[in-house]
């Protein structure tokens, strides 16, 4: 396969739409490198793609590997104005096709591209068969993420939960800092419109993922893990083998930072920087004084022994500070001024689809999580409990949409308690991500499970049904969350819009 070129030969993504797909995309159009991708569906995430040079397909065949190719042959076939990659005309995009060269990005038009694939892509794809037909390299998109990192000073954010958070946390404190750092991540933050944004400085921060094993790829200067835990049923058998790939990655990281509040952590990490909300008098970065208010949680910064001062975290709930004081972590080993730091945590809004509030309607407030694991579950209804304790709601109301039936197999138990600080429950038949389901367990199965731990449960399981349910039992003073990483989000138009 080779290492990945970044001098000019051309990347074509087999699944661009994809959030780490179009976050890794973007960075390297912006890079004004040659960029293509398939996606069967046009989303805000192409669109945007387009506008910085990528070209989109909308199917997958083998003859999209053949675009940039084609450039050499007819130059004015191209692509429209400005693309591909923003800042060349097309005059040079014309010259770069004739001539095949590459540098100061100029393009290698004349190579078959390097194909970049997701998990999610399977080998029957017929853009995939082509690609190997072609004899393209094929990389898994954590090979380009790892290549991105190593020719940068990398800051890696891992850990079961809380990675998307933390790594714009910490990519938004360097960014407000000056730093100007180039941010990868897993979710759309507003700061800097979309999942990625290409820096002029040194660093790289990302989200690097442990759900496939790709974890031990990857090789930053600085690396983060906030908790571990068994989430991926479907490609691990045991937590011990989630460690065995969080050891692996400890490893390939010149410094690595810890959560001490997590048990595995403690247990089976060494990090040289460790941080806690629980008063562990061994962590180096700790919380206290946390004043929880409904606007936000005021919070006191220790460092080793030092009072640093007092920053307050917008973002709702415990995990949420915890990810915040990572974000310190990172900036004052970079030698950031704490007062520089705080104000950023502040002034941070969040990623999208964490706690993220879509909109208002008759004293309803409607929020969309990603929650899907039993711990991210507990952390956010906790959240939202604080909420209606200082006085600002009267009533949570828990709508979740369960992901992969392994998932749902597997911690069928954990799930059954999650739901202690909602007020109603209302749970709908299980996202399959494409799964098989050799358990056939259906989502009737935990809104039973549920039911036996919680008074107020009900079972919508077809999400037209939802629609027309919701409207009836929501009232002022609610606040609904849509939970889950499926397509469950996509109801909380048409409800706010039927309980005008």
């Amino acid at each position: 396969m080779g290492a990945v070129d970044f001098s000019g030969r051309p990347f074509h993504f087999l699944g661009i739409g994809g959030i780490g797909m179009s976050a890794l995309a973007y960075v390297l159009a912006k890079r004004h490198l040659p960029v293509s991708g398939s996606d069967l569906r046009r989303t805000h995430i192409t669109d945007r793609l387009e506008s910085v040079g990528a070209k989109i397909f909308q199917e997958q065949v083998p003859e999209n590997l053949e675009y940039f190719q084609s450039l050499q042959v007819n130059p004015a076939v191209a692509l429209p104005t400005g693309s591909p990659g923003s800042g060349l005309t097309l005059e040079q995009i014309a010259e770069s096709a004739s001539n095949g060269v590459n540098g100061n990005g100029r393009y290698q038009t004349h190579c078959l591209p390097q194909v970049v694939c997701s998990t999610a892509i399977n080998e029957g794809n017929l853009e995939y068969q082509g690609a190997i037909a072609k004899n393209c390299p094929i990389y898994h998109r954590s090979d380009i993420l790892a290549a991105m990192i190593a020719e940068s000073r990398g800051i890696g954010v891992a850990g079961t939960h809380g990675k998307t958070t933390t790594s714009s946390l910490i990519g938004y404190v360097l960014k407000e800092a000056g730093l100007d750092p180039t941010i990868v991540v897993g979710g759309e933050v507003d700061a800097w419109q979309g999942n990625a944004y290409l820096g002029s400085g040194e660093y790289l921060v990302a989200e690097v993922d442990e759900s496939d094993g790709s974890l031990t790829k990857h090789h930053p200067e600085i690396g983060i893990v906030t908790n571990i835990e068994l989430d991926h049923p479907d490609h691990y058998s045991t937590l011990a083998e989630v460690v065995e790939i969080f050891h692996s990655f400890e490893s390939h990281c010149q410094t690595l930072i810890g959560c001490l509040d997590c048990g595995v952590v403690r247990q089976h990490l060494s990090p040289s920087i460790t941080y806690s909300l629980e008063n562990r008098p061994e962590a180096d970065y700790q919380a206290r004084q946390i004043k929880r208010q409904a606007h936000g949680n005021e919070v006191e910064v220790w460092e080793r022994g030092v009072c640093l001062g007092t920053m307050t975290v917008t973002l709702p709930g415990d995990h949420n500070i915890s990810n915040a004081l990572a974000a310190v972590a990172v900036g004052r080993l970079l030698g950031l001024d704490f007062p520089v730091i705080a104000q950023a945590i502040a002034n941070f809004n969040g990623a999208k689809r964490r706690f993220e509030c879509k909109g208002y309607c008759n004293g309803i407030t409607f929020i969309d999580d990603y929650a899907h694991h039993p711990s991210e579950l507990l952390a956010t209804l906790a959240a939202a409990r604080q909420k209606v304790t200082h006085g600002k709601y009267e009533r949570v109301v828990a709508i979740f949409q369960p992901h992969r039936y392994s998932r749902t197999h597997t911690f069928m138990a954990e799930f059954a308690t999650a739901f202690k600080d909602a007020d109603l429950v209302v749970l709908t038949d299980i996202y399959s991500a494409g799964e098989q389901n050799p358990h056939n367990v259906r989502g009737e199965d935990l809104a039973k499970a549920v039911g036996q731990c919680h008074g107020h449960v009900v079972y919508q399981p077809q999400l037209t049904e939802l629609r027309e349910f919701l409207p009836k039992i929501l009232r002022s003073g609610d606040l609904a969350l849509f939970l889950g990483a499926g397509n469950l989000n996509q109801q909380i138009a048409p409800v706010l819009a039927a309980c005008a």
